[in-house]
């Protein structure tokens, strides 16, 4: 039952490790701070409004691979961000929805309807990104407010991880003690002949 309690809580380890990672429903990003796919998005969201305003015509504009470089289409047809955060196009984050339409991200609203809130909250998201170390310095480009900075989904995802590997390294050794004893075999001091059997008792 050591072994088995062991490797079950080293799944629950796992488990919500992804969770803290990848949730922002149920860890919400006002408390726990972006996900990684969050705070890349939302990069990509901040420049698009930057360069907007700088006269850039975000529906045409082209990057260096030829593929849209503040917006393009995901393999199904929506309208996404482009650039690398084209990976994280299945985000959806309530400071973003409203920007959508039936099919993606809604040209027309980018253009007329992005709202200040949308604006602080990207940039917020994109300076504190669950990236860098402990004695960060991150690096990632946009770091402004975030050096030294780590997020609470950072802490609870990483000791989740840790706890999980740990417990899991746990559960094969005890596994492996359990499977040795059951067949025989178990590595250790012979307990016939410890000297203190053939002691007189303490009292």
């Amino acid at each position: 039952y050591y072994t088995y309690s062991l490797g079950a809580l080293s799944v629950f380890g796992f488990i919500a490790c992804c969770f803290v990672w990848f949730n922002n429903t149920a860890y919400p990003s006002e408390f726990y701070g972006p996900t990684g796919p969050e705070a890349s998005q939302a990069q990509a969201f901040t420049f698009l409004v930057r360069d907007q305003r700088l006269g850039a015509n975000v529906g045409s504009a082209q990057g260096p691979t030829g593929l849209g470089k503040y917006l393009m289409r995901s393999p199904t047809g929506e309208v996404i961000f482009g650039g690398e955060t084209m990976r994280f196009w299945d985000l959806r984050a309530p400071w973003l929805e409203p920007l959508r339409g039936p099919n993606g991200l809604d040209l027309s609203r980018l253009k007329k309807d992005i709202q200040p809130w949308q604006e602080r909250r990207s940039a917020e998201f994109m300076t504190h990104a669950p990236l860098g170390s402990l004695n960060s310095v991150g690096g990632v480009a946009t770091e402004i407010n975030a050096v030294n900075y780590v997020s609470p989904r950072s802490w609870l995802a990483t000791s989740h991880f840790v706890l999980g590997f740990f417990l899991f390294v746990g559960h094969l050794w005890h596994a492996g003690r359990a499977r040795a004893a059951a067949a025989g075999f178990e590595k250790g001091i012979d307990r016939d002949f410890e000297p203190v059997l053939s002691m007189t008792p303490l009292n």
